[in-house]
């Protein structure tokens, strides 16, 4: 024991010479804190020596702090941190809280400087004589050690700020001397009290005083001040939630101390010690999986830590990546999001009033603005989190977002090939021949660049292959049908035919103008099939394309994030958001016009919502999943339903687009536009070849119904001979063709005239 005392004094000694009262007194404390010198790693002759050539700047960054996201109204709706922190000002910390701490910490913190000489020498003599060791570190040395142990982002940076060297205490008193330079003592006190760790997961007073108590650092009372002032020398031991008994005994102390120097007096400090230890909690949370809106907060994170990273989170290793999520949960970031609550709520009412919540069938609906891309509500029916009943992968959205592969399309996939014939000019009035089934073939094949079932294609040809035998699914119909009416019965054999006209090269490069590409990423596989949606997408991205169509041909990227502030208040630059002009307006306008009939008088009758919209259901492959697509000119929306276990293994017999998931989009909608303006959709100005309805004259006198068909843009012609009937003599008993039907305008209607004698 005399041995080592001689050398911890013979080391002393060499400093005291070499650098002076001050700092000799900053390397005692290093002694004091260190059983033995010798291995220590840097010897006390090496601090002196190199002390005044250490770099003495520290750079005083703020400390690491919560990022939040907010929706529209300003109103937060996740946090993401890994040390929960809320920094402010010292006029926001009540008084009495700063006298606590620094009664209990550093008493002349106002007296010194970055060293204390008289606490170091009180500490050093102390020391010499027991066993036990007291601390001499001043509370600008504290700030200092949290601020280097904050700023470690790695287990490397984390060992060298806490290792019980004589090399990082010498490092800190020089920091130390740097800090006292430049910040005034008020600075380092706010700063102290913003960085330092109050047990529990609260870093900082702000934090520990809404930990504990639930209140504001201004509003702490005598007591509860006292108490978070103690927990600061071992938070682990003074933890007031595991050992309040040890918590309130050290309160009690730093009670005392606070007597003692004439901040409270002595009859204070025993009426607060004669009082229990009372708190009032609030537990910390964090991430996407206690937010409530899980799975919109799962986009918004996978979008920032792209931004944080220039767009190569994915390319990362996997260390590079937790970086990023380290600076997400640390940067204090503030995050304006484009999340519209009210269509939220009326997504997440819909899912759950009609899907069960833990079974194995899920629905996923993804709302987004025409014109903007801006999503404004992700649901899915099950919630989010690990465990029996719940999920974490962000279903609705692709596998970028955190994501699976998607679902298929079904029949909404249908729209594109309707949009590329338009766009080349093929008339509406085209009719063709759909029988139930048909065999199909002479497809020309793709160049195509990406992965498919594992394999890797450079700019190769894909596709072709042999003749393509399709049916129409139970929601549709045969027959001989135009663009109109194939499209509002959904008609397989019809859009089969109608691909081979268009090409289906032509029809992929219309989805992808919209931005399609499969849920893993890839790009669309360009098989034949692909029209009626095989290709696995996600909900937000075929939202999104439906919008470009509702914003007449304007298609614009799906976006959450429009504004993100960094925790020094500047703001970060975000990625250039373009919304392009992929297709003409008129031709758009001919799209939304053929597709609000799906709606008024097709696959989806009985879906309206009371205002102009349109849209398209889609029954997938073998019932393996139903999704419907539906779009006003102010919002679009996407469901799908399936079950998420697997959708071949477990399919979803005798469920149509306009079924579950049409019901879910009705409703959603409904919501989410209530009280909101009813614009509607624009005529398209070309002619297109469209077609006419015939529309319902019988009753009519044959005047009457010959005025009503040229207003129709049709012509009218009288059936030789007439019908018995027991309508009014002269009058239209039917026509031909009948009412409802779709023929091009001119088309002669013949009308059958009632003979007014009933056929006996």
């Amino acid at each position: 024991m005399r041995v080592a005392n001689t050398d911890r004094v013979k080391a002393a000694s060499t400093l005291f010479r070499l650098l002076g009262a001050g700092v000799v007194a900053g390397v005692l404390v290093a002694f004091i804190a260190l059983p033995a010198v010798g291995s220590a790693g840097l010897t006390a002759r090496d601090a002196a020596n190199n002390f005044e050539d250490m770099d003495g700047k520290l750079e005083t960054t703020p400390p690491s702090e919560k990022t939040v996201v907010y929706d529209t109204d300003g109103k937060p709706i996740a946090t993401f941190f890994d040390k929960y922190r809320e920094s402010v000002r010292l006029d926001q910390v009540n008084p009495i809280m700063q006298k606590a701490i620094i009664a209990i910490e550093d008493s002349r913190f106002y007296e010194h400087g970055a060293l204390d000489i008289k606490g170091t020498l009180r500490a050093l003599a102390s020391n010499v004589d027991s066993e036990t060791t007291q601390g001499g570190s001043t509370l600008t040395q504290q700030y200092v050690k949290n601020l280097l142990v904050d700023a470690a982002r790695t287990k490397e940076e984390y060992r060298d700020a806490t290792a019980p060297t004589l090399g990082r205490k010498v490092r800190e008193l020089r920091y130390a001397l740097d800090i006292e330079q430049r910040m005034s003592k008020h600075q380092i006190l706010e700063g102290y009290l913003n960085i330092a760790y109050f047990g529990a997961g609260a870093y900082g007073v702000e934090a520990a005083a809404k930990r504990y108590f639930s209140i504001p650092a201004s509003e702490l009372s005598l007591g509860q001040a006292a108490l978070l002032a103690g927990i600061t020398q071992n938070p682990t031991a003074y933890d007031p939630i595991h050992n309040p008994k040890d918590a309130r005994h050290r309160r009690d102390v730093v009670l005392q101390r606070m007597a003692q120097l004439g901040d409270i007096s002595k009859a204070q400090a025993d009426a607060e010690s004669a009082k229990p230890v009372e708190l009032n909690r609030t537990d910390p949370v964090g991430g996407c999986q206690v937010s409530k809106v899980p799975y919109f907060c799962e986009y918004v994170k996978y979008d920032m830590l792209n931004i944080l990273s220039d767009g190569k989170y994915w390319e990362l290793e996997p260390d590079e990546q937790q970086n990023i999520v380290n600076e997400l949960n640390r940067g204090g970031y503030t995050i304006r999001s484009t999340l519209d609550s009210k269509a939220q709520r009326s997504v997440d009412r819909a899912l759950r009033s009609a899907v069960n919540p833990r079974g194995n069938r899920v629905a996923a609906e993804a709302m987004v603005e025409p014109g903007t891309g801006r999503i404004q509500a992700i649901g899915l029916s099950k919630p989010f989190g690990p465990g029996k009943g719940k999920t974490t992968i962000n279903l609705p959205a692709n596998r970028a977002h955190g994501g699976g592969t998607g679902v298929s399309a079904g029949s909404t996939f249908k729209v594109f090939t309707l949009a590329a014939a338009l766009d080349q000019g093929i008339p509406i009035s085209t009719s063709i021949k759909s029988p139930q089934t048909i065999t199909i073939g002479g497809f020309r094949p793709c160049r195509y660049t990406g992965t498919i079932n594992g394999e890797k294609y450079e700019n190769d040809l894909v596709g072709g292959g042999p003749p393509w035998t399709v049916s129409n699914a139970g929601d549709s119909e045969q027959g001989t049908f135009n663009l109109k009416t194939g499209t509002w019965n959904s008609v397989n054999t019809f859009y089969a035919a109608l691909e081979k006209r268009v090409g289906v090269c032509n029809a992929v490069k219309m989805a992808e103008k919209f931005g399609m590409k499969q849920g893993n990423g890839n790009p669309l596989i360009p098989t034949p099939s692909q029209v009626l949606g095989v290709n696995d997408i996600d909900m937000v991205s075929l939202a999104s394309a439906y919008a470009g169509f509702a914003a007449r041909g304007k298609y614009c990227p799906p976006v959450s994030v429009t504004e993100v502030i960094d925790g020094e208040g500047k703001q970060v630059k975000l990625p250039e958001h373009k919304c392009e002009q992929v297709l003409d307006q008129d031709v758009a306008d001919q799209v939304n016009s053929i597709l609000q009939g799906v709606i008024a008088k097709g696959t989806a009758s009985g879906r309206g919502i009371g205002r102009p919209a349109a849209g398209k259901t889609g029954t997938c492959e073998e019932f393996t999943c139903a999704v419907f697509a539906g779009f006003t000119p102010t919002l679009a929306a996407t469901t799908a339903y399936w079950d998420f276990r697997g959708p071949w293994q477990y399919k979803v017999h005798g469920v149509y687009g306009a079924g579950i998931p049409g019901g879910i989009w009705q409703s959603s909608m409904q919501g989410a536009l209530a009280g909101e303006p009813a614009p509607g959709f624009q005529s398209p100005t070309r002619d297109f070849g469209d077609t006419t309805e015939v529309p319902e004259v019988q009753g009519k006198t044959v005047g009457a119904a010959t005025s009503r068909l040229k207003a129709a843009d049709l012509e009218a012609r009288v059936a030789s001979g007439s019908v018995d009937s027991d309508q009014p003599r002269g009058t239209v008993v039917s026509t031909s063709p009948g009412p409802g039907s779709e023929v091009p305008p001119g088309t002669t209607i013949m009308l059958y005239v009632s003979s007014g004698k009933e056929d006996d």
